[in-house]
């Protein structure tokens, strides 16, 4: 029988709570599981550390996307199945391996499911198992705090979105596995281990999270207008098709930048920096999959 761990964030909600998780778990045989209750999202990370050491061989992280990256970046490298609860706003990681918003199916996905051998990003030292991203889309995530995600939900990202669409756009100097390939104004610049966005935008559409490589994509839109225009081409899957954007793929990414700049990790933002490097770890993490998730 696995020895089961859950890493919660408390401020978070699905279904009747976590006294529904415990519940759930103990009907499936699992009634003392060990278990880590967070305040912040940054510090699932220790807690994570924590069940690993305890000798767990399955977390469940129950949380948002800054909870899961934080858990991903502690088991990275361990022998311990990570299975995502996903409780927040976006759930990136539970949306593009189709784990449904219901608590009975993520559990029962995390302890019958199939498991998938997947790679990570690394950013600045960092892992991310999604998406990273720097300029509007970091500036956008920052902005869209709790309390306005908790009003408006998805919405609180477009709202942050239309805003941040009129900041000032910094020059970028990008290097794809050693060799120069981007040098312009960037107003956002994507790294992509998995294919969607919120509200069905599809950034990369042939990304896969076990080929070893990172998917790049560059907007040079500027204003809400053009940033619309870019929107409407990841509405349609074809982000590819638009003047406004140029797409690469590699195994190491440097950027330079002209100022410091806000960027972020799977959600999560980060403090703004004007160097950046990313890379992959093939195979880090395995994760919790429905049976016939292939993408």
């Amino acid at each position: 029988m696995s020895s089961v761990a859950v890493v919660a964030h408390k401020r978070k909600s699905l279904g009747d709570g976590l006294g529904a998780l415990r519940r759930v778990l103990a009907e499936r045989g699992h009634p003392a599981p060990m278990w880590f209750e967070v305040a912040k999202s940054k510090e699932a990370w220790a807690a994570s550390r924590r069940a690993v050491d305890g000798g767990a061989d399955l977390l469940f992280v129950w949380g948002g996307d800054g909870t899961v990256q934080h858990c991903v970046d502690a088991l990275a490298g361990s022998p311990v199945d990570l299975a995502v609860v996903p409780a927040g706003t976006a759930n990136l990681l539970a949306s593009n391996l189709r784990i449904p918003t219901d608590l009975h199916a993520a559990v029962d996905i995390g302890l019958y499911g199939a498991r998938r051998r997947l790679d990570v990003g690394v950013l600045n030292g960092k892992r991310f198992a999604v998406m990273a991203g720097v300029g509007l889309d970091a500036v956008m995530m920052r902005n869209a705090s709790s309390e306005l995600k908790d009003q408006l939900g998805r919405l609180a990202y477009v709202w942050t979105g239309a805003r941040a669409s009129r900041l000032h756009v910094p020059t970028a100097k990008i290097a794809v596995d050693g060799k120069p390939w981007f040098h312009g104004k960037a107003s956002c610049i994507l790294l992509g281990q998995m294919g969607n966005l919120v509200g069905g935008l599809v950034p990369f559409p042939d990304a896969r999270p076990d080929d070893g490589i990172l998917e790049v994509g560059v907007t040079t839109a500027q204003g809400t207008l053009q940033w619309a225009r870019v929107v409407a081409r990841l509405a349609l899957g074809h982000p590819e098709r638009s003047p406004l954007a140029r797409m690469t793929r590699g195994r190491e990414i440097e950027i330079k930048l002209d100022e410091p700049t806000a960027y972020q990790l799977d959600g999560g933002a980060r403090k703004p920096r004007r160097r950046l490097l990313a890379t992959v770890e093939p195979g880090a993490i395995t994760v919790c999959v429905p049976v016939r998730t292939q993408r």
